[in-house]
């Protein structure tokens, strides 16, 4: 039977990697994450490893450029500009975008599409609020969820910090019927250096990630992978059911 744990209190989408989110108020679940998650990328040009991808951990000031879109809807929901941290908007695959950021990060690089997004570890992020302020006590001040980049924030019934570590290998719905969007809980989420970002100035503080490696093993929140396509709303109950028994009710 599953357990109602919370409702979404919060949803964002960020569509180009490691820059400023977008809070949402609905979005449609597929099968590679969020309608526009992370489908862009700026690729480090001279970069022959593995991962390309300039990330903030390399440019922290990238998290203060915000993707926007102006007019009507072209190639999906894709943004069609950036705004930069001086106010200044540019065309998302112009040139004068690729110079500015190849200008602070001291090398070429150019933006990258990608149908399936680009992600780190899994398509869906997710976290309570309840861990975000416990956290923030244990760092010794008051957090911004936005730190912490996940794609659905939840307000938890049992407030119960890192209670997101009881979910893995378990389902979230969203919603009480049968064809409710719904996610499968794969993996705690491992933190790195981007929780140490102000997301409103860039300014680092690594007390932060040292407060969720001291207590949690460098884990918080959890990762997720879409089991049922659907609507997403802020204000949506959400419920929670064990492995086990969901195999059981399929």
């Amino acid at each position: 039977m599953p357990i109602k744990v919370g409702e979404v209190e919060a949803l964002f989408r960020y569509p180009v990697k490691s820059m400023s989110g977008e809070p949402l108020e609905v979005a449609e679940l597929g099968w590679h994450g969020l309608d526009g998650d992370r489908r862009l990328a700026f690729r480090r040009v001279d970069d022959r490893g593995g991962f390309p991808w300039l990330t903030a951990s390399r440019l922290p000031e990238l998290i203060l450029f915000a993707p926007r879109r102006r007019g009507p809807l072209v190639d999906g929901n894709l943004p069609t500009h950036v705004r930069t941290p001086e106010g200044e908007e540019l065309s998302l695959f112009g040139q004068e975008l690729a110079t500015e950021i190849a200008r602070r990060h001291g090398s070429p690089v150019e933006m990258m599409h990608l149908d399936r997004g680009i992600f780190d570890e899994a398509s869906i992020s997710v976290i309570t609020s309840t861990t975000v302020g416990e956290i923030g006590r244990l760092a010794a001040q008051r957090l911004d969820v936005r730190r912490f980049r996940p794609n659905i924030l939840i307000a938890s019934l049992r407030s119960v910090p890192f209670e997101e570590d009881e979910w893995v290998g378990g389902v979230l719905s969203f919603g009480e019927t049968s064809e409710a969007a719904a996610i499968g809980i794969t993996n705690r989420d491992e933190r790195c250096s981007m929780v140490n970002f102000d997301p409103g100035s860039a300014r680092t503080d690594a007390d932060v990630l040292k407060a969720i490696v001291r207590v949690r093993d460098n884990k918080a929140g959890v990762y997720a992978a879409v089991t049922r396509r659907g609507r997403l709303a802020v204000g949506q109950p959400i419920f929670f059911e064990p492995a086990a028994e969901h195999r059981e009710h399929r």
